[in-house]
């Protein structure tokens, strides 16, 4: 039963912290775009060109 006066105090801080942590989180954005960077490792076309390849782009 003591150990209760210890708990619930813990506790309420704990959850006091984790909701102060989320709307801090939420306010700087942190969830504005959720599917923008998986969609860029999909779309990443940056494959390397030998050196020849990018002399006959640029003569064009």
């Amino acid at each position: 039963m003591e150990s209760l006066f210890l708990l619930i105090p813990l506790s309420l801080l704990l959850v006091g912290l984790l909701a102060w942590i989320l709307r801090w989180s939420v306010k700087n954005g942190q969830f504005d775009d959720l599917d923008g960077p998986g969609q860029a490792i999909l779309m990443d076309d940056d494959a390397p060109q030998s050196p020849a390849a990018e002399d006959r782009t640029l003569k064009h």
